[in-house]
Order: structure tokens, then C-alpha cells, then sequence
């Protein structure tokens, strides 16, 4: 949620190998959220959006992570303003939704939505009548829109425009109500001189450390020839620590990848045995 110090929540996720950090503005939300969470929540996501890559370039992370913001983008000018202020990647729901037909009567989760969105109900679920090619449409015009500003602009592509504040200005006498009597001297817009590419935007992938599962490590070899000729087998115990994820997981996606969702012919589920504290030992590795 945008918020002041947002930027420092956001260095902290790409430190800890983040590949995308979601900066959210005040006016998103579900259909199913209170109205006071959606009126009263954070900042707008220009604001946090600002601090969270300047924090992240002055840190030198801004090439580690993607920065992605969402919260009530409606049209191409919000997703060039978003991206001269720091984002490349950019959410929409409130807007496809509204297309699909959804007229915001925020009962989303009392599945009474009188046009059929968001319900399991039969009798309502007869009631819709979007189709995804009117969300197709509204992106293809939302894209034509960002286009045209940025050819106004003089770019030729987004990762050109993230992080070029400087050619944002502040409006001035503002029309609505809550920009009246703000100053933004003082708001720290990311500066990016023409000239600078590096470290505008996410071009370094997160080191996630894979190859030092323990899936990878000794799990996937040990259940290799189980896996080639689909039976059981049994591993010795391995210590698994805190440092160790989600152990088995690695190794259920590539028998799913060969033999399909159904696995191995004869396959049930781990047991893990129990162990001293700190050890666990994985005494079978029946999926494969």
C-alpha cells in the first residue's frame, strides 16, 4: 500500500530477492472490500510510487526488482504517468471488470451480484453478458492512448520512459477537491537525465538461489531413476533445516512435466517421519 516510508519496505523485498514489488494507491480495491478500507487506506500510488524508486535507485536495486503499481488506472495517461514516475508494469481490474459489466455493487462476497460477475448462483451466472473481447477492446484502446502520449513525448518504448519525472510538471489550481492547497515542492519526483539508462528499470535478474535447493541438490537425483521408470522409491534421510522450502516441490513439478497431472501410475503423497528438532528426514519420495 502506498504509504510514506514505502520506499524503504520496498528496498527491503528486493534485498530479500524479489522479482516484483506491487506499490497500490488509495482508490483500488475489490468489489468486496468495506468502503471504509477503500476510501481511507494509504496515499495515492503517485506519491508512493515516487519514493519507492527513488529509494530503490539511490540504493543502486532499482535493476534487481520490477516495479509494478496499480489502484484505479483507467486510461492510457495514467499508465504514462505511472511509468514516468517510476513503474513498468501496470495493474488493471476495476476497469476490465467494468467492461465485463460489473456495476460496482460491492456484493462480491455475498454472491447476489445482480449481473453475474461475481457469483455461483445459476439463476444470477444467466444474467452476464460480457465477453473478453470487450476487455481486448478496452486494452487496445488503453494501448493506443499510451502510444500516441508517447510519441507526443519523444519515446520509443516504456523502459525509454521509466523514471523520466522530469518531464512531469505539477498542475497548477488544481479542480479537485483534495489537491487544493497541497504543496509538492518538496516531493521527491525521481530524477533521470536523458542520457541515463542504468539502473532505470529491472534488467538483472533475482538470483534466486534454485541450484542450492535441496530439490535440486539431492531429492531430484535421488528420485531420477524412480521418476524414468515410474515406481516407488525410497531415499535416505535428508536433514532439512529452516533454509530449506518447500522440499518436494521441485521434484513434483518435473513429474508432472513428464507424465502429466496424474504423475506415476502407482504415486502417493511424502511421508515425513518425525525427527529431532532441527532434522526432519524425508524417509520416502513416493511421487516419483
Amino acid at each position: 500500500m502506498a504509504e510514506v516510508g514505502v520506499g524503504t519496505i520496498a528496498a527491503g523485498v528486493a534485498k530479500a530477492h524479489a522479482d516484483v514489488v506491487l506499490i497500490s494507491g488509495h482508490d483500488g480495491g475489490t468489489g468486496a472490500s468495506p468502503q471504509t478500507s477503500i476510501k481511507h487506506a494509504g496515499i495515492p500510488w503517485e506519491l508512493g510510487l515516487a519514493e519507492t524508486h527513488q529509494t530503490l535507485v539511490l540504493n543502486n536495486l532499482r535493476s534487481r526488482i520490477a516495479v509494478e503499481t496499480d489502484g484505479q488506472l483507467k486510461t492510457g495517461r495514467d499508465v504514462v504517468i505511472a511509468a514516468l514516475l517510476g513503474a513498468e508494469e501496470f495493474g488493471f481490474a476495476t476497469a476490465p471488470l467494468v467492461a465485463l459489466g460489473c456495476i460496482m455493487m460491492r456484493v462480491c462476497h455475498l454472491n447476489t451480484c445482480p449481473v453475474g460477475v461475481a457469483t455461483q448462483d445459476p439463476e444470477l451466472r444467466e444474467k452476464f453478458a460480457g465477453d473478453p473481447a470487450h476487455v481486448v477492446n478496452f486494452m487496445r484502446f488503453i494501448a493506443q492512448e499510451v502510444r500516441e502520449l508517447m510519441a507526443q513525448l519523444g519515446f520509443r518504448t516504456i523502459n525509454e520512459m521509466v523514471g523520466r519525472a522530469d518531464r512531469l510538471e505539477v498542475a497548477q489550481g488544481g479542480r479537485a477537491l483534495e489537491g487544493q492547497g497541497l504543496d509538492f515542492s518538496q516531493h521527491p519526483l525521481p530524477a533521470r537525465s536523458a542520457g541515463r539508462t542504468s539502473a532505470a528499470y529491472c534488467q538483472i535478474p533475482q538470483d534466486h538461489g534454485l541450484d542450492k535447493a535441496l530439490d535440486n541438490h539431492d531429492a531430484a537425483r535421488l528420485c531420477a531413476a524412480g521418476a524414468r521408470a515410474r515406481r516407488e522409491g525410497r531415499a535416505p534421510t535428508l536433514p532439512i533445516r529452516n533454509v530449506n522450502r518447500v522440499v518436494g516441490t521441485i521434484v513434483g513439478s518435473e513429474v508432472t512435466r513428464r507424465y502429466g497431472p496424474k504423475g506415476c501410475p502407482r504415486t502417493r503423497f511424502s511421508s515425513i517421519s518425525r525427527a529431532r528438532p532441527g532434522r526432519a528426514s524425508a524417509r520416502s519420495c513416493r511421487r516419483a
